[in-house]
Protein backbone atom coordinates (compact mmCIF):
# COMPACT_ATOMS: atom_id res chain seq x y z
CA UNK A 1 0.00 0.00 0.00
CA UNK A 2 1.53 3.54 -0.92
CA UNK A 3 0.91 6.81 0.99
CA UNK A 4 1.29 9.82 -0.87
CA UNK A 5 3.34 12.53 1.71
CA UNK A 6 0.83 15.50 2.27
CA UNK A 7 2.42 18.63 0.50
CA UNK A 8 3.78 21.09 3.94
CA UNK A 9 4.00 24.33 4.06
CA UNK A 10 7.03 26.19 5.79
CA UNK A 11 8.03 29.67 6.42
CA UNK A 12 9.82 31.53 3.85
CA UNK A 13 13.68 31.13 3.95
CA UNK A 14 15.75 34.37 5.74
CA UNK A 15 16.76 35.38 2.41
CA UNK A 16 13.38 35.92 0.69
CA UNK A 17 11.78 37.65 3.71
CA UNK A 18 14.57 39.51 3.38
CA UNK A 19 14.11 40.67 -0.29
CA UNK A 20 10.39 41.17 0.61
CA UNK A 21 11.13 43.60 3.43
CA UNK A 22 13.26 45.84 1.19
CA UNK A 23 11.13 45.36 -2.00
CA UNK A 24 8.00 46.74 0.79
CA UNK A 25 10.54 49.54 1.53
CA UNK A 26 10.79 50.62 -1.65
CA UNK A 27 7.28 52.05 -1.78
CA UNK A 28 6.16 55.01 -0.17
CA UNK A 29 3.56 53.40 1.36
CA UNK A 30 5.84 51.93 4.13
CA UNK A 31 7.32 55.12 4.63
CA UNK A 32 3.89 56.71 4.92
CA UNK A 33 3.07 53.93 7.42
CA UNK A 34 6.35 54.15 9.72
CA UNK A 35 7.30 58.27 9.63
CA UNK A 36 7.13 58.39 13.21
CA UNK A 37 9.29 55.90 14.24
CA UNK A 38 11.75 56.05 11.13
CA UNK A 39 11.86 59.91 11.57
CA UNK A 40 12.45 59.23 15.24
CA UNK A 41 15.27 56.76 15.21
CA UNK A 42 16.95 59.32 12.34
CA UNK A 43 17.02 62.18 14.62
CA UNK A 44 17.98 60.12 17.72
CA UNK A 45 20.82 58.98 15.56
CA UNK A 46 21.58 62.65 14.17
CA UNK A 47 21.39 64.51 17.35
CA UNK A 48 23.43 61.87 19.10
CA UNK A 49 26.10 62.39 16.64
CA UNK A 50 26.36 66.12 16.61
CA UNK A 51 25.76 66.82 20.11
CA UNK A 52 27.27 64.50 23.29
CA UNK A 53 24.69 65.28 25.41
CA UNK A 54 21.74 63.97 24.04
CA UNK A 55 21.52 60.83 24.55
CA UNK A 56 22.67 61.07 28.51
CA UNK A 57 20.63 59.69 31.40
CA UNK A 58 19.53 63.52 32.47
CA UNK A 59 18.71 64.87 29.16
CA UNK A 60 16.59 61.56 28.25
CA UNK A 61 14.87 62.05 31.39
CA UNK A 62 14.33 65.80 30.86
CA UNK A 63 12.62 64.95 26.87
CA UNK A 64 10.15 62.59 28.19
CA UNK A 65 9.00 64.63 30.85
CA UNK A 66 8.90 67.54 28.69
CA UNK A 67 7.11 65.41 25.96
CA UNK A 68 4.31 63.92 28.55
CA UNK A 69 2.07 66.64 27.65
CA UNK A 70 2.44 66.89 24.56
CA UNK A 71 1.53 63.03 24.48
CA UNK A 72 -1.35 63.24 26.09
CA UNK A 73 -2.52 65.98 24.24
CA UNK A 74 -2.11 63.78 20.69
CA UNK A 75 -3.69 60.54 22.10
CA UNK A 76 -6.77 62.79 22.76
CA UNK A 77 -6.49 64.93 19.31
CA UNK A 78 -6.23 61.39 17.49
CA UNK A 79 -9.68 60.38 19.00
CA UNK A 80 -11.66 62.88 17.22
CA UNK A 81 -9.42 62.87 14.31
CA UNK A 82 -10.31 59.59 13.83
CA UNK A 83 -14.06 60.44 13.67
CA UNK A 84 -12.80 62.88 10.82
CA UNK A 85 -12.96 65.98 13.06
CA UNK A 86 -10.49 68.25 14.84
CA UNK A 87 -10.05 70.08 18.01
CA UNK A 88 -8.63 73.85 17.75
CA UNK A 89 -9.37 74.31 21.23
CA UNK A 90 -7.37 71.94 23.04
CA UNK A 91 -4.68 73.95 23.97
CA UNK A 92 -7.35 76.99 25.21
CA UNK A 93 -9.09 73.89 27.00
CA UNK A 94 -5.81 72.61 28.98
CA UNK A 95 -5.76 76.53 29.72
CA UNK A 96 -8.91 76.29 31.17
CA UNK A 97 -8.22 73.63 33.31
CA UNK A 98 -5.40 75.08 34.44
CA UNK A 99 -6.62 78.22 35.73
CA UNK A 100 -9.70 76.06 37.05
CA UNK A 101 -7.49 73.98 38.98
CA UNK A 102 -5.26 77.34 40.27
CA UNK A 103 -8.48 79.33 41.25
CA UNK A 104 -9.90 76.33 43.53
CA UNK A 105 -6.53 75.66 44.84
CA UNK A 106 -6.52 79.54 45.75
CA UNK A 107 -10.16 79.35 47.43
CA UNK A 108 -8.54 76.99 49.67
CA UNK A 109 -9.68 73.40 48.43
CA UNK A 110 -7.48 70.57 48.86
CA UNK A 111 -5.30 69.12 45.98
CA UNK A 112 -7.17 66.50 44.85
CA UNK A 113 -10.27 68.52 44.46
CA UNK A 114 -9.06 71.15 42.99
CA UNK A 115 -7.73 68.95 40.52
CA UNK A 116 -11.22 67.76 39.97
CA UNK A 117 -12.24 70.97 39.70
CA UNK A 118 -9.55 71.68 36.92
CA UNK A 119 -10.47 68.53 35.02
CA UNK A 120 -13.99 69.03 34.88
CA UNK A 121 -13.47 72.83 33.53
CA UNK A 122 -11.63 71.54 30.74
CA UNK A 123 -14.64 68.78 30.25
CA UNK A 124 -17.34 71.79 30.21
CA UNK A 125 -15.52 73.35 26.84
CA UNK A 126 -15.55 69.52 25.11
CA UNK A 127 -18.87 69.15 25.92
CA UNK A 128 -19.70 72.68 24.53
CA UNK A 129 -17.68 71.53 21.65
CA UNK A 130 -19.47 67.90 21.12
CA UNK A 131 -22.94 69.80 21.16
CA UNK A 132 -22.45 72.39 18.89
CA UNK A 133 -20.72 69.84 16.14
CA UNK A 134 -23.32 66.43 16.63
CA UNK A 135 -26.19 68.59 17.62
CA UNK A 136 -26.16 71.81 16.34
CA UNK A 137 -24.31 70.73 13.40
CA UNK A 138 -21.48 73.46 13.37
CA UNK A 139 -18.78 72.43 11.37
CA UNK A 140 -15.57 70.85 13.51
CA UNK A 141 -13.13 73.88 12.27
CA UNK A 142 -16.03 76.81 13.42
CA UNK A 143 -17.06 74.82 16.33
CA UNK A 144 -13.55 74.59 17.85
CA UNK A 145 -12.35 78.18 16.93
CA UNK A 146 -15.17 79.72 18.15
CA UNK A 147 -14.48 77.84 21.96
CA UNK A 148 -11.27 78.47 21.71
CA UNK A 149 -11.69 82.34 21.60
CA UNK A 150 -14.15 81.50 24.37
CA UNK A 151 -11.82 79.38 26.12
CA UNK A 152 -9.13 82.27 26.22
CA UNK A 153 -11.05 84.84 27.37
CA UNK A 154 -12.41 83.18 30.27
CA UNK A 155 -9.07 82.48 31.60
CA UNK A 156 -8.08 85.89 31.20
CA UNK A 157 -10.96 87.08 32.64
CA UNK A 158 -11.16 84.61 35.43
CA UNK A 159 -7.35 85.65 36.58
CA UNK A 160 -7.22 89.52 35.42
CA UNK A 161 -4.57 88.15 33.12
CA UNK A 162 -1.99 87.24 35.93
CA UNK A 163 -0.74 84.09 36.52
CA UNK A 164 -1.71 81.96 40.26
CA UNK A 165 0.73 80.81 41.95
CA UNK A 166 0.09 77.11 43.27
CA UNK A 167 2.42 75.82 45.57
CA UNK A 168 1.79 72.26 46.88
CA UNK A 169 3.45 68.93 47.83
CA UNK A 170 1.45 67.26 45.44
CA UNK A 171 2.69 68.66 42.66
CA UNK A 172 6.45 68.76 43.97
CA UNK A 173 5.99 64.84 43.72
CA UNK A 174 4.82 65.11 40.92
CA UNK A 175 7.22 67.13 39.36
CA UNK A 176 10.35 65.52 40.98
CA UNK A 177 8.73 61.37 41.30
CA UNK A 178 10.34 58.86 39.41
CA UNK A 179 9.77 55.29 38.65
CA UNK A 180 12.95 54.04 37.72
CA UNK A 181 14.68 56.28 35.85
CA UNK A 182 11.21 57.62 34.47
CA UNK A 183 9.87 60.61 35.93
CA UNK A 184 5.95 60.66 36.74
CA UNK A 185 4.70 62.94 34.32
CA UNK A 186 5.77 60.49 31.38
CA UNK A 187 4.39 57.56 33.70
CA UNK A 188 1.10 59.42 33.48
CA UNK A 189 1.18 59.74 29.62
CA UNK A 190 2.54 56.33 29.19
CA UNK A 191 -0.90 55.36 31.42
CA UNK A 192 -2.98 57.56 29.23
CA UNK A 193 -1.59 56.07 26.03
CA UNK A 194 -2.02 52.20 26.87
CA UNK A 195 -5.39 52.70 28.54
CA UNK A 196 -6.30 54.74 25.11
CA UNK A 197 -5.54 51.85 23.24
CA UNK A 198 -7.36 49.56 24.77
CA UNK A 199 -10.29 51.80 24.41
CA UNK A 200 -9.69 52.35 20.47
CA UNK A 201 -9.01 48.52 19.76
CA UNK A 202 -10.32 46.51 22.25
CA UNK A 203 -14.03 47.74 23.12
CA UNK A 204 -16.86 48.46 21.07
CA UNK A 205 -16.66 52.03 21.62
CA UNK A 206 -13.30 52.53 19.50
CA UNK A 207 -15.30 50.02 17.23
CA UNK A 208 -18.01 52.73 16.99
CA UNK A 209 -15.09 55.65 16.82
CA UNK A 210 -13.60 54.47 13.64
CA UNK A 211 -16.59 53.40 12.16
CA UNK A 212 -18.03 56.75 12.25
CA UNK A 213 -15.22 58.17 11.03
CA UNK A 214 -14.90 55.74 8.09
CA UNK A 215 -18.62 56.35 6.60
CA UNK A 216 -21.10 58.60 8.98
CA UNK A 217 -23.90 57.13 7.03
CA UNK A 218 -22.87 53.46 7.03
CA UNK A 219 -22.51 53.52 11.02
CA UNK A 220 -25.60 54.58 11.18
CA UNK A 221 -27.42 52.06 9.69
CA UNK A 222 -25.65 49.53 11.21
CA UNK A 223 -27.35 50.85 14.52
CA UNK A 224 -24.04 53.07 15.60
CA UNK A 225 -25.57 56.23 17.49
CA UNK A 226 -23.00 58.54 15.74
CA UNK A 227 -23.91 61.51 17.59
CA UNK A 228 -23.10 60.24 20.83
CA UNK A 229 -19.89 59.25 19.55
CA UNK A 230 -18.92 62.66 18.46
CA UNK A 231 -20.06 64.31 21.76
CA UNK A 232 -17.72 61.66 23.36
CA UNK A 233 -14.71 62.23 21.46
CA UNK A 234 -14.46 65.98 22.16
CA UNK A 235 -15.82 65.35 25.79
CA UNK A 236 -12.45 63.18 26.80
CA UNK A 237 -10.40 64.78 24.69
CA UNK A 238 -11.19 68.03 26.92
CA UNK A 239 -11.12 65.84 30.04
CA UNK A 240 -7.76 64.47 28.97
CA UNK A 241 -6.68 67.90 28.29
CA UNK A 242 -7.26 69.16 31.74
CA UNK A 243 -5.28 66.12 32.77
CA UNK A 244 -2.35 67.52 30.63
CA UNK A 245 -3.04 70.76 32.45
CA UNK A 246 -2.53 69.45 35.89
CA UNK A 247 0.74 68.22 34.60
CA UNK A 248 1.73 71.91 33.02
CA UNK A 249 0.87 73.43 36.43
CA UNK A 250 3.16 71.03 37.76
CA UNK A 251 6.20 71.98 35.43
CA UNK A 252 5.80 76.09 35.72
CA UNK A 253 4.94 75.88 39.26
CA UNK A 254 1.50 78.28 38.60
CA UNK A 255 -1.57 78.23 36.32
CA UNK A 256 -0.92 80.34 33.36
CA UNK A 257 -3.86 82.27 31.86
CA UNK A 258 -2.24 82.69 28.44
CA UNK A 259 -2.53 79.94 25.65
CA UNK A 260 0.54 78.23 24.24
CA UNK A 261 -0.51 77.77 20.50
CA UNK A 262 2.41 75.24 20.38
CA UNK A 263 0.74 72.56 21.84
CA UNK A 264 -2.54 72.76 19.08
CA UNK A 265 -0.31 73.04 16.23
CA UNK A 266 1.96 69.90 17.85
CA UNK A 267 -0.86 67.82 18.48
CA UNK A 268 -1.99 67.73 15.81
CA UNK A 269 1.74 67.73 14.32
CA UNK A 270 2.19 64.49 15.88
CA UNK A 271 -1.31 62.94 14.98
CA UNK A 272 -0.36 63.37 11.39
CA UNK A 273 3.27 61.98 11.61
CA UNK A 274 1.72 59.32 13.75
CA UNK A 275 -0.32 58.04 10.72
CA UNK A 276 -3.58 59.04 11.35
CA UNK A 277 -5.60 60.12 8.72
CA UNK A 278 -7.02 63.82 8.55
CA UNK A 279 -10.12 62.88 7.06
CA UNK A 280 -11.11 60.05 9.68
CA UNK A 281 -11.56 55.99 9.78
CA UNK A 282 -8.23 55.37 10.43
CA UNK A 283 -6.93 54.83 14.17
CA UNK A 284 -3.68 55.14 15.57
CA UNK A 285 -2.23 55.52 18.98
CA UNK A 286 1.06 54.42 19.29
CA UNK A 287 2.03 56.27 16.41
CA UNK A 288 0.48 59.57 17.28
CA UNK A 289 2.76 58.94 20.41
CA UNK A 290 5.52 58.42 18.66
CA UNK A 291 5.22 61.33 16.40
CA UNK A 292 4.46 63.75 20.37
CA UNK A 293 8.01 61.96 21.20
CA UNK A 294 9.82 62.76 17.91
CA UNK A 295 8.90 66.11 17.90
CA UNK A 296 10.04 66.69 21.77
CA UNK A 297 13.42 65.26 20.69
CA UNK A 298 13.44 67.59 17.53
CA UNK A 299 13.13 70.56 19.68
CA UNK A 300 15.51 69.38 22.42
CA UNK A 301 18.53 68.79 20.05
CA UNK A 302 17.87 72.35 18.42
CA UNK A 303 17.95 73.88 21.70
CA UNK A 304 21.40 71.76 22.34
CA UNK A 305 22.79 72.48 18.91
CA UNK A 306 22.35 76.19 20.22
CA UNK A 307 19.87 76.66 17.20
CA UNK A 308 17.48 79.81 17.40
CA UNK A 309 14.26 79.64 19.13
CA UNK A 310 12.90 81.06 15.46
CA UNK A 311 13.93 78.31 13.25
CA UNK A 312 12.24 75.68 15.48
CA UNK A 313 8.77 76.13 14.37
CA UNK A 314 10.29 76.25 10.77
CA UNK A 315 11.65 72.68 11.47
CA UNK A 316 8.71 71.72 13.04
CA UNK A 317 6.35 72.79 10.18
CA UNK A 318 8.71 71.26 7.25
CA UNK A 319 8.53 67.84 9.60
CA UNK A 320 4.58 68.19 9.42
CA UNK A 321 4.57 69.02 5.58
CA UNK A 322 6.30 66.07 4.60
CA UNK A 323 4.41 63.44 6.69
CA UNK A 324 1.35 65.44 5.87
CA UNK A 325 2.43 64.44 1.92
CA UNK A 326 3.17 60.59 2.72
CA UNK A 327 -0.55 60.49 3.72
CA UNK A 328 -1.36 60.34 0.48
CA UNK A 329 0.56 56.96 0.12
CA UNK A 330 -0.76 55.46 2.93
CA UNK A 331 -2.43 51.90 2.27
CA UNK A 332 -6.06 52.01 2.19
Amino acid sequence: MTTTATPTTSAPPPTRRAVSALAEARHLSFWAENAAPIGLVVLVVVFSILSPTFLTLGNIQAMLVAGAILVILAVAQSFVITTGGIDLSISATMTIGAVGFGLAFQAGLPFWPAAVVGVLSATVIGVANGLLIAKGKVTDFIATLGTLGVATGAALILTDGKPISVFSPELLRLTTGKIGFVGYPFVVALVVGVLAWVVMFRTRYGLHVQAVGGSEEASVANGVKAPRVRIAVYVWAAALAGMASLLLVARIGAAEPAINTNYLLNSIAAVVLGGVSLSGGRAKIVGPILGALLLTALSNGLTLLAVSQFYQPLAVGLVVVLAALLTRFQKR
